[in-house]
């Protein structure tokens, strides 16, 4: 569902258009949004149901259910409900994020180098608007995990443990928000949308309540739904979450395994790596091309930290302590795909911010020229490059994440496929992504879009694909 800091092979904004119109929904597009809006929330909770009643196998309850063993209804009734007490943390965690996110202005980049914080620019919207964000996640990442250290160290107001012991119930305060957000951004998008000229409509609902009307839905002047609920609850817990994971294993095994310490480790890297570069994040597939509906507001609400996090909870059922090499190559996999992620993005932002006049791998770049015109008629002009990287294939930096997700993956051992849904997902979620992506720069390019896939003829695999 969302959510990675994607950055697209299209180095520049699309022409301008209104979006504000109706259009038709194929029927293939429509049932796909009618069974993810079908099955996504009955999946999230599969994989956290197991862990809790079959020590995270996958196949045992639906061996138990073809055999008469256990019933949906059976089933059902075991997992833990809805509490108040989770009610109540979830409350106070995202209104601790919303004061953090409006109410402390960012003066880490005041003292970072390298760091671009506070007031910044997001990209041209099709409707032509240029929104301004307060960048503070890195701030409110910082601050959140100070707080939880604190307490784990000194004020013991609340066990570490506190998320893994309300894990499912949290589950159902989670889906309250992610749903109710994702209706209030549909209504809202009717009755009283924050620009008009951003909308777009479609002839079906199901397919408007998913995908979503308002490309920047905002209360007020500050407050964006779509940095903040991409950004903020799930992505600050999703470290946390894992820290709880890990303060779990200690409490009833007296130790926590190296599969653990690596699974926090490297997701811990990818989301400091995320808040570091959340003013370019701006710049990113999720703000510039996609509307805010149920995928991205009940996607970042509930699929993302529930299912982002199978490693970790996994390891608490099933603690697995890896052999020194094995430790070593899955530490090794994940530094090296973390490695190619980021530095395939840097080098096509040092691209984008110098034009061109910049130095890659110790040359000057080459690129195709591309003209393309905006939807008032002016021609415009676009450089793709086919140095470095992105001489390599055109999208090594989602081959760089998904070296990334496997290592999580691989750190969980081989005794169940349970903690290997993130890389199968990661996997269609980076090829459709491919595919749609190059779909809307063959639009856009047309001819020099021809030449540029000449140039550099494969997508993740040299070689392959």
């Amino acid at each position: 569902m969302h959510l990675h800091n994607y950055n697209s092979v299209c180095y520049f904004p699309h022409p301008l258009h209104t979006y504000h119109s109706v259009r038709e929904v194929d029927w293939f597009s429509l049932s796909a949004v009618i069974l993810l809006l079908c099955t996504a929330p009955f999946l999230v909770f599969f994989f956290v149901m197991v862990c809790d009643q079959y020590q995270c196998s996958v196949s045992q309850p639906l061996v138990e259910l073809y055999s008469g063993e256990a019933t949906l209804r059976s089933i059902w009734d075991k997992a833990p409900s809805f509490t108040w007490t989770a009610a109540q943390i979830y409350t106070i965690w995202v209104s601790f994020q919303v004061v953090l996110y409006m109410c402390v202005p960012d003066i880490t980049h005041k003292f970072l180098p390298g760091y671009a914080g506070g007031v910044q620019d997001g990209a041209r919207t099709p409707a032509g608007l240029i929104n301004k964000y307060e960048i503070n996640g890195l701030q409110s990442w910082l601050i959140t995990h100070a707080l939880w250290y604190a307490n784990a160290q000194y004020f013991h107001w609340f066990s570490p443990t506190i998320i893994f012991d309300n894990w499912i119930p949290l589950l159902w305060c989670t889906n309250i928000l992610g749903y109710a957000v994702s209706t209030f951004a549909f209504v809202k998008a009717y009755l009283f949308p924050t620009n008009a000229e951003d909308c777009k409509f479609t002839g079906n609902v199901f397919y408007n309540y998913m995908m979503g009307i308002e490309f920047n839905p905002r209360i007020g002047k500050w407050f964006d739904f779509k940095l903040f609920f991409n950004g903020r609850p799930g992505i600050v817990a999703w470290t946390l979450i894992n820290l709880s994971y890990a303060a779990k294993q200690q409490e009833l095994y007296g130790y926590v395994t190296n599969s653990m310490i690596l699974v926090n480790v490297l997701q811990a890297i990818y989301v400091l790596d995320f808040f570091w570069n959340e003013a370019w994040y701006l710049k990113t597939i999720d703000i510039c091309h996609d509307h805010f509906g149920w995928y991205l507001g009940w996607g970042d609400c509930v699929w993302l930290p529930f299912l982002y996090t199978l490693q970790g909870l996994y390891l608490v059922y099933n603690p697995v302590q890896l052999s020194t090499a094995h430790a070593a190559a899955v530490l090794l996999l994940g530094l090296v795909g973390y490695y190619i992620f980021r530095s395939t993005n840097h080098q096509k932002d040092l691209f984008r911010r110098t034009e061109g006049k910049c130095s890659i791998w110790g040359k000057k770049p080459t690129f195709i020229e591309c003209a393309y015109r905006s939807g008032d008629g002016s021609l415009h002009h676009s450089k793709l490059m086919t140095s470095g990287f992105w001489g390599v294939t055109r999208h090594l930096n989602y081959t760089g994440d998904l070296m990334g997700s496997l290592a999580y993956c691989a750190a969980c051992g081989f005794g169940h496929i349970h903690p290997y849904f993130y890389i199968v997902y990661m996997t269609i979620l980076l090829v459709h992504r491919c595919v749609r992506d190059e779909h809307r720069c063959s639009s856009k390019y047309g001819k020099d879009w021809k030449r540029y896939t000449d140039a550099v003829p494969y997508r993740l695999l040299p070689g392959i694909f």
